[in-house]
């Protein structure tokens, strides 16, 4: 049983790649990045794109407030293109391999594994850290390996997860603590610390990375987010944004992660082909195989949160537990 709606396998990416032009060059010095001061006080807010450089959907959404001309009412806007030499080497026959150069930028959001440098990701996210480290509001956004519902990641603050109940979209909210094998830029620094900072950080999971429907759901998570930080009011954004604005979800499930399913090589199997958000209604039940030793739930009602096997090798999670209720 899946909680998702009815969702259409995807044989082929079929989402267009954006071009970027001149976009690409920023107006701050670093490469990917701009930055708009209104000159009245207000917010730091932030929105990422391309932290993987197969994930086109950010980059539309991005390109659109660009060519709009959105500019922040208060406080200041970033819009940072993350990891462009990865987006350089975009396939659509081969989308994973562009997913980045070296490493995971979105594992590397420690400042020593930032001082240490040497892969060309660690590079960037040290590039990209002053503008992170200032921001007090950030978006992140990114897509799926599988065909699957949306995905609104929020951390384990109480203080984001109040954030997406404001802005009512998606139905599934994700409450977790990260993964094992690095950290990401939502919880850098003061994003990561608990309690009631001043600072949001969510992190968006807009579909299936080929799926034309991602580009829908990051422009209107977009549009939400920024009139809920203040950058925009709602009259302006309809005006800018025409179209942007979707639906509330009809309601939102809060999924709590339990615990991932880390993989111990690359030989890792799931016993069924899941995409997502599916429901195992007993304790016990086998869901794959991690170099033949059964991996089974943990208890009754388990939600499967993101299962993939496309980037599996020893240390990399495949797929987590969560308990579910309504937020």
């Amino acid at each position: 049983m899946s909680i998702a709606s009815t969702l259409l396998p995807h044989a082929a990416f079929e989402l267009a790649l954006p071009d970027l032009g001149g976009w690409r060059a920023g107006n701050t010095g670093t490469a990917g990045v701009w930055q708009f001061d209104s000159g009245l006080p207000g917010r730091h807010v932030m929105i990422s794109a391309l932290v993987h450089g197969n994930e086109l959907c950010g980059a539309w959404a991005l390109l659109g407030l660009l060519e709009a001309g959105v500019r922040p009412r208060q406080g200041r806007l970033t819009l940072a293109f993350c990891n462009l030499e990865a987006f350089d080497r975009f396939d659509p026959a081969n989308h994973d391999a562009s997913r980045l150069v070296e490493e995971d930028l979105n594992r590397q959001w420690l400042d020593a594994r930032m001082d240490e440098g040497g892969s060309l990701e660690r590079r960037r996210a040290a590039a990209l850290r002053p503008f992170v480290a200032a921001a007090d509001w950030l978006l992140d956004l990114h897509s799926m390996h599988e065909p699957s519902a949306p995905l609104l990641l929020t951390g384990i603050q109480l203080r984001n997860l109040a954030l997406a109940r404001i802005l009512r979209t998606p139905e599934h909210v994700v409450v977790d603590a990260g993964h094992q094998d690095g950290v990401r830029m939502r919880d850098y620094g003061r994003f990561g610390e608990l309690g009631d900072n001043g600072t949001h950080s969510l992190l968006v999971e807009c579909g299936f990375h080929g799926d034309p429907a991602s580009r829908v759901v990051a422009q209107d998570i977009c549009s939400r987010f920024l009139v809920a930080a203040g950058a925009l009011d709602m009259t302006t954004a309809a005006r800018l944004l025409p179209g942007w604005l979707q639906p509330d979800a009809p309601r939102q499930w809060v999924l709590e992660v339990t615990g991932p399913v880390v993989a111990t090589s690359a030989n890792f199997r799931f016993a069924a082909p899941y995409t997502g958000l599916e429901l195992i209604a007993d304790a016990g039940t086998v869901i794959g195989w991690n170099d033949e030793v059964p991996v089974t739930t943990p208890y009754d009602d388990c939600v499967l949160v993101m299962p993939s096997t496309r980037q599996a090798r020893a240390g990399v999670t495949v797929v987590r537990f969560a308990r579910r209720r309504v937020l």
